[in-house]
């Protein structure tokens, strides 16, 4: 199965407390159905003192958000579009955006 939005694309929130934001796409969560989104969706987490972060403290983190809350961005009219696929004048099977028509480039 092909995926509708992958890693690096950028997205539009269209729903919860974050509607309307869009940022770039860290990382996708396959099995849970969730995306990771860049400055989207920021959690605080309480974390002890370790490599990373030798203070310890309050870190602000991405959380996940469900697949179904995102929509990819329409790189002509940079609105939320739907993505269908169609095979290009070579034979290779590309990601289109709905809304005005243009493949999406990876």
């Amino acid at each position: 199965m092909a995926a509708r939005i992958r890693k690096d694309d950028t997205v539009i929130v269209i729903a919860g407390k974050d509607k309307g934001r869009s940022g770039r796409v860290l990382e996708v969560l396959t099995r849970e159905e969730r995306v990771v989104v860049e400055g989207v969706n920021m959690v605080k987490r309480h974390t002890a003192p370790n490599i990373k972060h030798p203070n310890g403290g309050v870190i602000s983190k991405e959380a996940p958000l469900h697949v179904s809350n995102v929509a990819l961005r329409d790189p002509k009219t940079g609105k939320a579009t739907r993505v269908g696929f169609k095979t290009n004048d070579k034979g290779v099977k590309v990601r289109v955006a709905k809304g005005s028509g243009v493949e999406i480039d990876v």
